[in-house]
């Protein structure tokens, strides 16, 4: 089984890319060749030297010919522009997120066309898709049946990408599943472009010593996962199968991965509990319009049954998250 991960060098790319090599097998299938592409530096796994493990360096539309020039079994598609970057530059959003996935949607395409495996793809979707309008304004809890009326650039890059494999998997050119993600914290390593990118310094800042600004008001409420329930998430959404009936997977709707729902104000006082008085005063209050515009109109809870019945539930609670955090970095960011 030959499995691509676009994005591998992200924080989830990575995190995937290192389950899939402990494991050695996905969906009871030995793992053959595992494809990491991204067009910056290669992942922690790969420089270990793991002989599964095949590289493929550069822009991705450029690169597929190479993605593609052996059969692709299972694509998880994490590459992506993140939300900031998205608002800043429309052109690079546009480009990173709508026209590449449709790329990487047609090469998988033309390998079935060709008489080659029918590609399963996860597309790492956002939350993003989501959000208030006046004129219908988000109930107090989103399913997958709820209208998503995103506020953002990036949100509605999302939300086209994930129509776009919808049809695709409708017309039978490949097998697409989306998982739309929480926010993921706490991300290890250097902050992000993303507007929701503070949610992981105001803990991992701390932590190390360092002083972090609070964008919002501490009263927001966000939804959040850690990286190792992301992870799972991921794995099992693109592992579930197809067809009517309990734990499996019919149609083609995207599948809400489990969300911790909790306030900025609760995050700190967390902080506080772990770290003590030092590090939670390091937290700085600096709101920023434009940051609270985006994050504020996500919604932060969510109807999770769906992926409850696929074996799927949310991080107990805020502190195991900061735990998890510690234990996995433990001496450094």
């Amino acid at each position: 089984m030959r499995i691509v991960i676009t994005g591998a060098s992200g924080f989830v790319g990575r995190l995937l890319a290192a389950a899939l090599l402990r494991a050695r097998t996905f969906d009871g299938e030995p793992v053959s060749r595992l494809v990491l592409v991204d067009r910056v530096e290669a992942p922690d796994v790969a420089r270990a030297g793991d002989a599964l493990v095949e590289l493929v360096h550069g822009d991705l539309i450029e690169s597929l010919g190479v993605v593609f020039a052996e059969p692709v079994d299972v694509l998880f598609h994490l590459a992506a522009a993140v939300s900031a970057e998205c608002e800043t530059d429309f052109d690079l959003g546009m480009r990173a997120n709508v026209d590449t996935t449709r790329a990487v949607l047609e090469a998988a395409r033309a390998q079935a066309v060709a008489g080659g495996p029918r590609v399963r793809v996860l597309f790492a979707g956002s939350i993003a898709v989501h959000g208030g309008d006046p004129q219908l304004p988000l109930p107090p809890v989103v399913s997958e049946s709820t209208l998503p009326v995103p506020r953002s650039s990036y949100g509605t890059q999302k939300l086209v990408c994930e129509h776009l494999i919808a049809d695709y998997t409708r017309r039978g050119f490949l097998d697409g599943r989306v998982a739309r993600l929480m926010t993921v914290v706490v991300r290890a390593g250097r902050p992000n472009a993303a507007a929701s990118g503070f949610l992981s310094g105001i803990i991992r800042e701390p932590l190390a010593g360092l002083p972090a600004t609070c964008p919002v008001d501490p009263a927001l409420r966000v939804a959040l996962s850690s990286p190792r329930r992301t992870v799972q998430g991921i794995l099992r959404i693109a592992e579930v199968p197809r067809g009517t009936g309990p734990g499996r997977l019919d149609g083609h709707l995207p599948v809400l991965l489990p969300a911790l729902t909790v306030s900025v104000a609760d995050m700190i006082d967390t902080l506080r509990q772990v770290a003590g008085d030092r590090a939670a005063d390091l937290v700085s209050i600096a709101p920023d319009p434009a940051v609270e515009a985006i994050v504020g109109s996500w919604p932060a809870v969510f109807d999770n049954r769906r992926a409850e019945a696929f074996g799927l539930l949310p991080d107990p609670n805020f502190l195991s998250v900061v735990e998890e955090y510690v234990a996995d970095h433990a001496g450094g960011r």
